[in-house]
């Protein structure tokens, strides 16, 4: 298993591409800083951080499905997929191998976020138990959109497209709640009820403002769960059908 997490980090270290992505999104949360910043009266003394998490949610999911649409389709672009297939590796420690390393990758991009929390205890007051519930929150949301990510990956050999539906699946998910509460679907109460079950951004909600719900992590740790299975079964059958 570790060698192939260890193959996996150099893919993105040793490689501009995980400095890039990181960049991208330190350059989202400093303009989201800014703006926080600038938005704040003379009277305001305390500063959160819950309203740069909730709104980074939005932009941040444009940079997983870059970070992730790589897992396996590279694997059977370049013919490596054979190898690892073949390897006596089980498949099970090869998915949780390649979604450590992008956990890893997105460790390494949250932690330079840091920064701003200590520029402003310097400057001012942070509220800190809504800075850790935020940010447990937001490793929360970006661990299950990994996942969801690496099974979109394992369905094509194009990076490309692997992003693409990514994205797509992305936004079905960061809106359903949204979609849940149109005109249609209230017409519909248990329907309304069952969509409502898997939107995700209300339960973020919540850590954004400081709280942390025993329901709230038992559904994150759940759809990471249930998202890394059909990653296994994925490769599963693939491995399978090569006989």
């Amino acid at each position: 298993m570790f060698p192939i997490y260890k193959k996996e980090l150099q893919s993105f270290f040793y490689t501009p591409f995980a400095y890039t992505i990181t960049a991208l999104f330190m350059l989202l949360f400093t303009y989201m800083f800014n703006v926080a910043i600038g938005n704040i009266d003379q009277s305001t003394y305390q500063f959160s951080f819950t309203e740069i998490f909730y709104n980074v949610i939005f932009y941040f999911i444009f940079l997983i499905p870059i970070m992730t649409m790589r897992t396996y389709a590279d694997e059977r672009k370049f013919g490596t997929e054979v190898l690892l297939m073949t390897s006596p590796v089980s498949v099970l420690k090869i998915v949780l191998a390649k979604f450590l390393a992008n956990i890893t990758v997105f460790i390494f991009m949250i932690a330079g976020s840091t920064l701003f929390p200590i520029i402003t205890a310097l400057n001012g007051e942070v509220v800190v138990s809504q800075l850790i519930c935020a940010y447990i929150g937001f490793f929360c949301w970006g661990a299950m959109y990994i996942a969801l990510g690496m099974l979109v990956s394992s369905f094509t050999e194009s990076s490309i497209l692997a992003a693409i539906l990514g994205e797509l699946a992305m936004f079905i998910f960061l809106f359903i709640d949204d979609f849940s509460r149109t005109g249609f679907i209230s017409q519909y109460p248990k329907l309304q009820s069952v969509l409502y079950a898997f939107a995700a951004q209300p339960r973020f909600a919540y850590f954004s403002q400081g709280f942390i719900r025993l329901s709230d992590m038992v559904f994150f740790i759940s759809a990471i769960i249930v998202l890394l299975a059909w990653n296994f079964v994925s490769i599963e059958k693939k491995r399978w059908n090569r006989g």
